[in-house]
């Protein structure tokens, strides 16, 4: 995409891999390896005096790198004369990264610093446990940062497996955005990633599907902190599905702003300090789930039911076209807002390959439109029942003392 209106460009590339295709024993490989990715490519590395973030940041790049469910990405955003530097990087990388065992060590040691990090978030240890009961097949199981032993203990072996089978050109995509000219920069990939095979094996599929869940799912944790937390999820459809637009307007309606059924009923009664809904479109089925924030000596009995009443009003009486229209319209501020630049347009399109077509990006405001009071009321009856519900307590337990051990605690599950 070409926008001549600063002398910048974006590249990114996109891997078709994220934590839903790890299993037990190397979960967190996506991101370990992500961070491995830096230390050096055949052609680029500190040996010989060019590491790519020497090469880069000489010339004002900012490099980066996100991993998530479904994908991972690598982008470079940097002035326009030196795109092509970008390219001839990541295309090294793609099949000449290095993956030392003397990398890995000390990796190993900073992403388990920010799995610890995690852990000692409440509201991150909360959302974790959330996923991790409401899917017991499914690699949606386990977060991106992968377990704390699996981090530890993978070997560098492994993630060589990994990147070799998932680090081909027929497995990725590339998005460049900036200030350039299209057949040049198509002249350049040619040349540098063209001279890259398909991969030697069919990548593999994920085949396994998270069984029908027969009943509501719920766990408390209790552990040291300040603030009681509610976590209350419910299993939606996958990304492409058409119900997708009405459960991001039902989302709105419910939990965002001062305007929503939530800040109505629990912030402005004094129960919760914040209160909001999430939803994100992903690969296969995901979560739509409320995240409230207690007031100190509320109850987490009393906000949960205030959440499934305000679930049981829209499925019973709907909700109203002003309630639509607004949501709408927050909808199109946040998309708006999210692609605000050609960084944020890349990594907008980036999510949409991830879930499996990159139209979801173009066509994805005109869906929305065409939402209707009663496509809300059938979503919210469809998917938000009890026996698809997963619930997590947060209970802080004030004055005791921690033993210093990240994810120490105390948790039940029913």
């Amino acid at each position: 995409m070409e926008d001549h209106s600063a002398p910048v460009a974006t590249f990114m590339v996109t891997y078709r891999v994220g934590s839903r295709n790890e299993a037990v024993g190397y979960t967190g490989s996506t991101h370990l390896l992500e961070h491995l990715m830096f230390k050096g490519s055949s052609d680029y590395n500190k040996e010989r005096g060019n590491s790519i973030w020497t090469v880069l940041q000489n010339v004002g790049a900012q490099i980066n790198a996100t991993t998530w469910m479904d994908r991972t990405n690598y982008f470079e955003i940097l002035p326009s004369e030196h795109l092509q530097i970008a390219l001839t990087i990541e295309a090294d990388r793609m099949r000449g990264a290095l993956l030392r065992d003397d990398d890995r060590q000390p990796e190993m040691t900073v992403v388990r610093n920010e799995f610890e990090r995690g852990e000692n978030d409440p509201w991150e240890s909360l959302d974790k446990n959330i996923w991790a009961t409401a899917y017991q097949a499914h690699p949606y199981h386990h977060s991106t940062i992968g377990w704390r032993s699996d981090i530890e203990g993978v070997s560098t072996e492994r993630l060589r497996q990994f990147y070799d089978t998932y680090y081909w050109p027929n497995n990725a995509t590339v998005t460049v955005i900036g200030d350039f000219d299209t057949e040049q920069v198509l002249g350049w990939l040619k040349s540098s990633f063209g001279r890259h095979p398909a991969s030697p094996e069919p990548i593999p599929e994920v085949y396994t599907t998270e069984p029908k869940q027969e009943g509501p799912r719920r766990f408390v944790i209790r552990r040291r902190g300040e603030t009681g937390i509610i976590g209350i999820a419910h299993k939606t459809p996958e990304g492409l599905n058409a119900d997708v637009y009405a459960i991001s307007v039902l989302k709105n309606i419910l939990g965002v702003g001062k305007t929503s059924r939530f800040y109505r009923s629990l912030v402005d009664a004094g129960l919760v300090t914040s209160a909001y809904a999430w939803d994100h479109a992903l690969h296969d089925n995901a979560l739509f789930v409320t995240y409230a924030f207690l007031t100190p000596d509320t109850q987490h009995q009393e906000v949960e039911q205030v959440i499934l009443g305000e679930y049981e009003k829209v499925q019973e009486h709907g909700v109203t076209d002003v309630e639509v229209d607004r949501a709408k319209a927050q909808v199109k501020a946040e998309v708006a807002f999210s692609r605000d630049g050609p960084y944020s347009i890349a990594s907008a399109l980036n999510e949409a390959i991830a879930i499996g077509d990159w139209t979801y990006f173009t066509t994805y405001l005109e869906r929305i439109e065409k939402v209707s009071p009663a496509a809300v009321q059938r979503v919210a009856a469809s998917f938000l029942v009890e026996d698809q519900s997963t619930t997590g307590w947060f209970v802080p337990l004030a004055g005791e003392q921690d033993d210093g051990s990240a994810g120490a605690g105390n948790s039940e599950q029913q």
